[in-house]
């Protein structure tokens, strides 16, 4: 049984949220730059009600506690049917591994609800923890972009990562 239980995110989630972000901030840098207040939390709920994105919560079982975000981005079907995967766990549950529990459901997710057929995920190269935790959902890699995505002011390298519907996980 999971240690995590993963969900869509909703309006009534968003001091929870803010209060893990605001908690985890030097946890996350230099990843990722999370929000810290209402602004911030609106502007990314907002993404997922109309657009091509999906915004969920992990919250551990046992607590109710957030554990961490996951992020269904640019989602597009047709021919292509894929989307970007984006992730981050809050700092009171680092290396408790509930963020693997959540990027599988989040990929079974994708997979079976969305009936995409490509995700993808893109770390900087020095993300450890972060290249672990796709290999154990047996993502593949795929290739690297230099100066990828700019994250609090800097283009960063990125190693671009893969797992199709149907490989072996």
């Amino acid at each position: 049984m999971s240690g995590i239980q993963l969900s869509r995110v909703i309006r009534a989630d968003a001091a929870d949220l803010i209060a893990a972000n605001s908690a985890s901030q030097d946890y996350h840098l230099p990843w990722v730059t999370s929000f810290t207040d209402q602004t911030g939390f609106d502007n990314w709920f907002s993404g997922g009600l109309t657009g091509s994105n999906v915004g969920l919560i992990a919250r551990e079982v046992a607590s109710i506690q957030i554990a961490g975000v996951v992020n269904i981005n640019e989602i597009v079907m047709g021919a292509f049917r894929s989307a970007y995967l984006g992730y981050y766990g809050m700092s009171n549950f680092a290396r408790a591994r509930l963020m693997t529990d959540a990027v599988r459901a989040a990929v079974i997710y994708a997979f079976s609800e969305l009936k995409l057929h490509r995700v993808e995920a893109n770390i900087q190269p020095g993300n450890i923890a972060s290249i672990a935790l796709v290999r154990r959902l047996g993502f593949k890699q795929e290739g690297f972009s230099p100066r990828y995505l700019r994250i609090n002011g800097e283009w960063r390298d990125h190693e671009r990562w893969a797992l199709l519907a149907d490989m072996p996980g």
